[in-house]
């Protein structure tokens, strides 16, 4: 991978960075980068689990915008079109590694089926929130289909709206509020299995302590 120059003296704005990057600037790519690396590692890193993975995916996602900054064309913001990419390039990656996997077009789809009165998918999810162990919570998060992980990724935890989210996936709003929903129900579930688990390991624990008691 060619390494990009520093810019030397005070910072560019991003739109600068972003127009001058469009006639090959490499300093200003490099710019674009470290404006938004982290961001894009966190996004990748939460939808693989494995920091090597993420790493490798981060780089992937900077090579396609390399290759395809010169279409961005201002119609939406640019981290939210930089996200695009990173999700694809995370999304192809999930498909690869496992071909059964549910497609993106197939989660994406509403959910008009079920029946009652309908639901504020979006809002604050309370069930969730609070005192959750992060490391059960993240491997909850690793067993979400590619889909659900997406948008609860971008939604909960890089805090994007949905009518972004809605761009970053090709889908409507009512979509990324539906799958929103069913990622949250679905971590609520493995969470309930994790606790379950736990409940059953403490009590082992407990009657084979010392007086079956703590």
């Amino acid at each position: 991978m060619v390494r990009l120059r520093r810019i030397e003296g005070g910072e560019l704005p991003e739109s600068d960075a972003i127009r001058m990057a469009q006639q090959g600037d490499a300093a200003a790519f490099e710019r674009l980068y470290r404006l938004h690396n982290r961001r894009v590692y966190s996004l990748c890193l939460r939808m693989v689990g494995n920091t090597a993975e993420a790493e490798d995916l981060t780089q992937e996602a900077f090579l396609q915008l390399f290759r395809k900054i010169a279409t961005f064309r201002g119609e939406s913001a640019f981290s939210t079109w930089l996200h695009r990419l990173a999700v694809n390039v995370v999304l192809m990656r999930l498909r690869k590694k496992s071909a059964a996997e549910t497609s993106l077009e197939e989660v994406t789809e509403p959910d008009e089926e079920s029946g009652g009165p309908r639901r504020d998918f979006g809002g604050p999810d309370l069930q969730l929130t609070g005192s959750i162990d992060r490391v059960n919570l993240q491997r909850a998060v690793e067993q979400l289909p590619p889909g659900y992980k997406a948008v609860f990724v971008l939604h909960d935890v890089q805090g994007f709206e949905h009518n972004e989210i809605a761009e970053i996936m090709s889908c409507s709003i009512g979509n990324s509020k539906s799958q929103l929903h069913k990622a949250r129900m679905r971590l609520r579930e493995l969470l309930q299995e994790t606790l379950r688990d736990k409940a059953r390991e403490d009590r082992k624990a407990a009657g084979a302590a010392p007086g079956g008691e703590e």
